[in-house]
């Protein structure tokens, strides 16, 4: 395993059903791994900031999760709720109907709501390319760069598809070394992150971190 893996890694954990014993238990593992950050549902903002304070783990959180449909207003407002209860960092799924429907003006301003709210602060788009074509996947590429994120992402994990070596690479040659590219969605082993770093990758989204810096 590569050793410097870990510091790719968000520690993810975004189920419905999660509890807070679990977020804690998730806390103390990034913790202890120095993850390079945890990834939770914005109802447990609160607790894994106050966990991880004095850490060096931030909290990212998930905005318009996991469908990508809420208004732009709201994703706004659920980003400014969320760097308030201690989020550093924010992965938003964007507008796929309106991506497919070649809005790109409401695509671009559907992200840069949420770049403005996180207010200097790291924003992922999750464009779930599972559902878009390779010409859809670059369309929202160049949209994320418009509007400002920092980062583009594969997926949300609870699409029909994960991240592929082949996707990563591709978002890697639209993005070039202007933004960051998150792979997330069914890795769960060591030698998958690798492959996803080698496509292009520079952060990893998994529920399955211990087990890849364990292995």
């Amino acid at each position: 395993m590569d050793h410097r893996l870990h510091q790719l890694i968000d520690h993810t954990l975004l189920k419905a059903a999660a509890t807070p014993e679990e977020i804690e238990k998730l806390c103390q593992e990034a913790r202890e791994h120095r993850f390079a950050s945890v990834c939770v549902n914005p109802c447990y903002v609160g607790l894994a900031a106050a966990l991880l304070k004095d850490s060096g783990v931030p909290v990212c959180t998930v905005i318009g999760f996991p469908l990508g449909a809420a208004t732009p207003e709201v994703k706004a407002f659920e980003t400014a709720q969320a760097l308030l209860h201690g989020a550093t960092e924010f992965d938003m799924v964007l507008n796929l109907g309106a991506l497919k429907a070649k809005d790109y003006e409401y695509v671009e301003r559907d992200i840069a709501s949420v770049v403005q709210a996180a207010g200097g602060h790291t924003v992922k788009v999750i464009i779930e390319t599972c559902c878009l074509t390779e010409e859809e996947k670059v369309m929202a590429c160049r949209l994320a760069q418009r509007a400002g994120a920092h980062f583009v992402k594969t997926s949300t994990g609870f699409g029909t598809g994960g991240a592929t070596p082949e996707d990563v690479a591709l978002l890697r040659r639209t993005v070039g070394e202007t933004m960051g590219v998150k792979a997330s969605g069914g890795i769960k082993t060591a030698a998958e992150a690798l492959q996803m770093v080698e496509a292009g990758a520079n952060r990893i989204g998994t529920s399955s971190g211990v087990k890849i810096v364990t292995e």
